[in-house]
């Protein structure tokens, strides 16, 4: 995988709590920063969640709403959004498909997402569900850096593979070319893309937007920040 990496500082004023996060938003959106369309969301809570006694991590709440929910917050100009994953309730204006095997992993959720995505998406965010603190400012940081894809990298200097916007058509020669997508390595069907790593200044004592709830100590910690 081809890397470039891209540091990006978040707005001054930005404090600890939930409302300066909302404040860092607003700057952003005032600033005109934003994905333009058209673009799709690929968002994959198919997850068996072991470490969470199989609980639905998409259907913990936080703060009283879906952790599904506030991930669909980041994306709210993408057409279509895709939930890949078992039944739940969604609003009316979302798409729900099922990887095939179900449980098969990322790969297999986001080869469901692609075959349901209209050939007019050129470009299209793929995400997890379990991640209560990504915002738009993130999302239409990495649309404006994606040669193959963009990803955000962690302060520990770790892609994460489900905090992307990525090119269709790149993903589906990769997908293509997999011999099977159950249980297959998302890592693996990257590695020979163009991708640009974009990293996200996060201040001390703030929720960091690749923070997801694997756990339930992680989920813990999520409420702290609230």
């Amino acid at each position: 995988m081809a890397r470039r990496l891209v540091t990006l500082p978040m707005p001054s004023g930005y404090a600890a709590g939930t409302a300066s996060l909302l404040h860092c938003v607003s700057t952003y959106l005032r600033s005109g920063l934003g994905v333009t369309p058209p673009y799709g969301a690929i968002v994959l809570a198919g997850g068996r969640a072991r470490r969470l006694a199989g609980r639905s991590k998409p259907e913990l709440r936080l703060g009283g709403r879906r952790l599904l929910d506030l991930v669909l917050d980041a994306v709210p100009d993408a057409d279509p959004r895709i939930v890949v994953g078992p039944e739940m309730d969604l609003p009316p204006n979302l798409q729900r498909v099922r990887e095939e095997p179900a449980g098969g992993g990322p790969v297999a959720g986001l080869a469901a997402g692609l075959a349901v995505l209209g050939q007019d998406v050129e470009m299209v965010a793929v995400l997890a569900a379990d991640l209560p603190f990504l915002t738009r400012p993130v999302i239409s940081a990495l649309s404006e850096r994606v040669a193959d894809g963009a990803v955000l990298v962690d302060d520990s200097g770790r892609d994460q593979l489900l905090i992307g916007v990525w090119r269709v058509g790149a993903l589906r020669l990769a997908v293509a070319a997999l011999p099977g997508v159950d249980g297959a390595s998302l890592r693996a069907l990257v590695a020979r893309l163009d991708v640009a790593r974009v990293s996200w200044d996060v201040p001390a004592g703030t929720p960091p937007p690749w923070w997801d709830c694997d756990s339930a100590e992680d989920l813990r910690q999520a409420k702290e920040w609230l």
